[in-house]
């Protein structure tokens, strides 16, 4: 794998240690990390630092019967599916929301298409698939969005970005991002409310494809 230059900020690793983050975030930082050895290894120093807050958090008194409700619900028969691996480029995580299988393409336009993983009113997820040369309609965002790269490259005003990279934009982020020449630039991104498109035919668009 090549080296990656883009990671996840301490605080996104910070909320996501802690389970704060909406699933759309948490299965792209899960995706970097899988990949990232670096990114692994301070999201275990932020977990560590959890679980010393713990320890030193004062106890809080419980009913009496918590213990017993607790060894009863550990009893329960429960069923238990193995961890997907990681197949192709896509990463255990991704491979988990495909429930294994190849993604369902849907045609945007220009030869890029996407397959939605998830998405509810909180924000969505997605794979994306662009043509090496082809562009991005010219967009800002209503929220945080975190892409990262799969296969193949972009680029854009932020600067290049490869596989295992990501790139964090906000509402304060206008961009345009452009696959390299060469193969498809597959990518994994999450995003908080819709996009803001400059263009018109994107924003009429925009309904349909859930972006």
């Amino acid at each position: 794998m090549t080296s990656i230059a883009h990671h996840i900020p301490d605080h996104l690793l910070q909320a996501y240690a802690a389970g704060s983050l909406h699933y759309s975030m948490d299965m792209v930082i899960a995706a970097h990390v899988s990949m990232c050895d670096e990114c692994r290894s301070r999201l275990a120093a932020h977990e560590c630092a959890g679980g010393a807050v713990l320890e030193e958090t004062r106890s809080v008194g419980v009913s009496g019967s918590m213990r017993a409700n607790v060894l009863e619900a550990l009893d329960a028969p429960c069923s238990i599916s193995a961890p997907r691996r990681a197949s192709g480029v896509f990463p255990a995580p991704v491979m988990e929301a495909l429930s294994g299988q190849p993604p369902k393409w849907q045609k945007m336009g220009a030869g890029v298409r996407q397959s939605v993983l998830h998405s509810d009113k909180a924000g969505s997820v997605r794979l994306l698939y662009i043509p090496g040369g082809q562009a991005v309609p010219d967009h800002g965002h209503h929220g945080l969005e975190l892409t990262l790269v799969l296969q193949g490259a972009f680029a854009d005003e932020g600067g290049r970005f490869g596989v295992g990279d990501v790139e964090v934009a906000d509402d304060s982020v206008e961009h345009t991002p452009i696959a390299e020449m060469g193969p498809a630039c597959i990518c994994l991104a999450a995003t908080e409310g819709s996009l803001k498109f400059n263009a018109l035919i994107p924003r009429l668009l925009q309904p349909f494809l859930r972006i």
